[in-house]
């Protein structure tokens, strides 16, 4: 089917607010080329259940391609339109079903030699909507905190190396009292600042009680169950010996809330979340640090977050791949030194992450391991390169970041 042969009721198995908002902009979807749309309708297929920053996304558009003319939005998606595209694709039911049919794209696209075209339409495209439609500013500078909890050691490890140029090193932070105060503010910006999925905390072991209810909150240790049945799930895929990666992606992709127990109704967007990070993220079922790096990039980037704190724990030590994929172990070993080294790079990721966003020469961010007695603390108040070997609280530097 074509975008052109599109009618209203080719939306009837969208939920309600995604089908009425294909239903008002159906004459400019009908106009758009069918790789074009088909990206387009995945984002908007699960718009129910899409944070307010996704959905904003997806209106936006909208909105930015309807102010085009006829002659402009030609000319922006030419390199789209221009794709050569195979029947059994067109024929496919990319409406009801957008995610098979774009991994079918994928494909097509790389052995077609297409993909570089496909790739500097796409970026061109995002270039002028995003030019067009900026996104918002926080409605408060945004801050972010990384915490290696106690049991991550490593004996002469130098860490934050990578965050060190972008502000100040303590080397001699005090952390009596630290992870409390860490609580106290992120609760007290949730507080005062209710917006929804404005203020996450990613664990990697056990939920801290004292976390304020306005925070969005996943955990490795919380989601065990969970888990458990994406690694079964795969078995099932990988073990059925039909398809290769492409199935097991497309089938853990179209894998719901309710296949996995988890709950609906108000609660459906934060499940949803909690299953995209664990059925489409490489080893967030095994490995706690992986869970917790995977979940703040995709916080960031899908709710675009005002507050982000992260706490890692020691993951499992690496054992054969068979092994971890199964479960089979329930008490497995864990791996301090390693985990040390996932937990700096993922702070480094995370602040990385986090500069995309907008009002990013406003945001703050704190790294600290209690174990090490080291931080990095990155602000526009605080200066850069710098390095503090006097003795500092984790109070005092929460102070500093402003």
């Amino acid at each position: 089917m074509l975008p052109s042969q599109l009618t209203a009721r080719s939306f009837d198995s969208y939920p309600p607010k995604a089908r009425a908002l294909a239903v008002a902009n159906l004459a400019l979807i009908q106009q758009l080329p069918i790789a074009f749309a088909g990206l387009l309708l995945r984002e908007m297929h699960s718009y129910d259940w899409r944070f307010p920053a996704e959905q904003r996304t997806v209106e936006n558009q909208f909105a930015f391609l309807a102010s085009e003319t006829p002659q402009q939005r030609e000319t922006l998606l030419r390199g789209f339109a221009s794709l050569s595209l195979p029947a059994n694709l067109i024929a496919m039911d990319w409406v009801a079903t957008p995610q098979p049919f774009l991994d079918g794209l994928t494909t097509h696209l790389w052995a077609s030699h297409q993909h570089d075209g496909f790739r500097d339409a796409a970026a061109a495209y995002a270039e002028a909507w995003t030019t067009a439609r900026p996104d918002p500013m926080p409605a408060i500078p945004r801050l972010a905190i990384v915490v290696l909890n106690p049991d991550l050691r490593a004996d002469n490890t130098q860490l934050f190396r990578k965050l060190r140029p972008h502000g100040v090193y303590f080397s001699n932070v005090d952390g009596t009292n630290g992870w409390p105060s860490v609580i106290s503010l992120v609760n007290e910006r949730a507080q005062k600042s209710p917006e929804p999925w404005q203020h996450w905390y990613i664990e990697g072991g056990a939920f801290d009680p004292a976390l304020s209810p306005h925070l969005a909150a996943i955990g490795y240790d919380d989601a065990a169950s969970t888990r458990a049945a994406i690694l079964h799930r795969m078995q099932e895929i990988i073990g059925s010996g039909h398809g290769g990666p492409e199935e097991l992606r497309t089938r853990m992709a179209e894998t719901t809330p309710a296949d996995l127990g988890l709950p609906s109704g108000d609660q459906e967007t934060l499940s949803r979340f909690k299953v995209s990070v664990l059925g489409e993220g490489s080893g967030t079922q095994i490995f706690s640090t992986t869970f917790v790096q995977w979940s703040a990039r995709e916080a960031l980037r899908r709710a675009q977050p005002a507050t982000l704190l992260l706490r890692y724990t020691p993951r499992q030590r690496q054992l054969p791949m068979n092994e971890m994929l199964s479960g089979a172990s329930s008490h497995p070993e864990p791996d301090p030194a390693g985990s040390v080294v996932d937990a700096d790079m993922g702070a480094f990721y995370t602040w990385i992450n986090q500069q995309r966003l907008t009002g990013a020469s406003q945001s703050s961010f704190l790294a600290w391991s209690q174990v090490h007695n080291a931080a990095v603390a990155i602000s526009p108040t605080l200066p850069r390169a710098t390095e503090s070997a006097g003795s500092i609280t984790v109070d005092k530097l929460l102070q500093q970041l402003g």
